[in-house]
């Protein structure tokens, strides 16, 4: 079938939504590269490839599915390394419904991969979030929705005094027993864990062995205690400054002499990477701007941290499990814990970007660097996904000239917004 072109938005009748159109070309925009941009670009998609890109010029082929980006950008697809629900439903719900409901739900803001993220919870409720991931990945060529690369077991092993707004009683230390079933499954790709527990060097060199993307979180732990966990394989640290120990988080546990942190030991260690939540409520500015100007796109991620709350009314909502999860209030900014702390983001990615954006000034190629190449490199899926290069995925986002998502690509497929 000949397909003729249209304006932005989705056009297509279900039936091509669920397949890859055999030609798609994307034109009148200005592509984001890793280092910078091409102005006037085309981008041709193939079979859910990307097949070539370069100046406009050329007529495009007579089979092709057209899309005008009215002047605005292209980019690659987000990729959300920590993230834990959306639309209603959060991954540890821990059925089908719930995970096509997240990855629809954060598809719409941009992200086109995604890394379904646990909290605290029982050992039953991990293994099946686990198992509904595994379900919906292996059927997402028909049900569409961001691309599950696998999953970030992240709760339960955080330290007692870093837990936030994840429920306490799903806290607990690693044992080989637990931790090897979740990595026996084949499915944990990022796995985090507190440095100072006991059992976590243990745990580190096992998810080492497994080749994850390996994160120390939710941790109080000594610049002596991450350095032994960089040794067993750690090069990550999650939302920083979040749920993180700081020096006098370590002298009221240490005493003294004062030691250094997790900070000072990421910003001082260039294997180390380090991750943000951009979405003006949980750092300010002039932090946004400290962490891009210290740390550099190359290793600084952008991610969501979201719960369920995106794309929801302001009420109460449940962080975690829907029955045994911890309640939280969502402002229509972001969640707020009874306590007083706050319960992570209820923005997408896209939100992130431009709040990244703004805040720092730093150039668009490298905002999108950290939502998209970065993690990929980070996670090893840099070959596929994380940038417009020949060969990948097509996964694409049209952009409007102030960054709004208008049109996403999910291996060519257009997802509805």
């Amino acid at each position: 079938m000949r397909c003729t072109s249209t304006a932005l938005g989705p056009s297509w009748d279900n039936a091509l939504t669920l397949m890859p159109a055999d030609c798609v070309v994307i034109e009148n925009a200005t592509a984001i590269l890793p280092d910078g941009l091409l102005p006037q670009a085309r981008l041709v998609l193939r079979a859910g490839r990307i097949a070539e890109m370069s100046r406009a010029g050329k007529r495009a082929p007579r089979d092709a599915k057209v899309i005008d980006a009215r002047g605005g950008w292209v980019s690659p697809g987000f990729v959300d390394v920590h993230v834990h629900g959306g639309g209603g439903a959060d991954f540890m719900d821990g059925t089908p419904e719930a995970v096509r409901a997240v990855c629809a739900t954060h598809a719409r803001h941009g992200t086109t991969t995604i890394f379904p993220t646990t909290t605290t919870g029982s050992p039953q409720e991990v293994h099946q979030m686990i198992a509904a991931c595994k379900i919906v990945r292996d059927e997402q060529a028909i049900s569409g929705g961001a691309r599950i690369a696998g999953v970030h077991l992240y709760g339960p092993f955080f330290a007692p005094d870093k837990v936030g707004c994840h429920p306490a009683g799903g806290r607990r230390d690693p044992t080989t027993a637990e931790f090897s079933r979740y990595f026996g499954t084949g499915l944990v790709r990022i796995a985090t864990c507190a440095a100072e527990l006991p059992g976590a060097g243990a745990f580190f060199r096992k998810a080492h062995r497994e080749g994850c993307f390996i994160t120390c979180g939710h941790s109080n732990a000594t610049w002596t205690e991450m350095d032994r966990a960089y040794k067993a394989g750690m090069r990550h640290v999650d939302h920083f400054w979040c749920a993180m120990s700081s020096v006098a988080s370590i002298r009221a546990r240490c005493g003294t002499p004062m030691q250094g942190s997790m900070e000072q030991y990421v910003l001082m260690n260039d294997g180390m990477s380090t991750e943000v939540i951009a979405d003006g409520q949980h750092l300010s500015p002039e932090l946004l701007q400290f962490a891009h100007r210290l740390l550099g796109p190359r290793r600084l991620l952008l991610v969501t941290d979201a719960s369920r709350a995106v794309d929801m009314a302001p009420g109460r909502y449940k962080f975690g499990h829907a029955v045994t999860g911890t309640d939280f209030d969502h402002d229509g900014k972001v969640g707020r814990a009874p306590h007083g702390g706050l319960a992570s983001s209820s923005v997408g990615m896209d939100h992130m970007v431009r709040t990244m954006h703004a805040a720092t000034r730093a150039p668009i190629w490298d905002i999108v660097r950290m939502a998209s190449l970065t993690p990929a490199e980070r996670t090893g899926i840099a070959h596929e996904a994380g940038s417009l290069s020949v060969g990948k995925r097509a996964d694409v986002l049209v952009l409007s000239a102030k960054l709004k998502v208008t049109q996403v690509l999910v291996g060519g497929v257009v997802q509805a917004l």
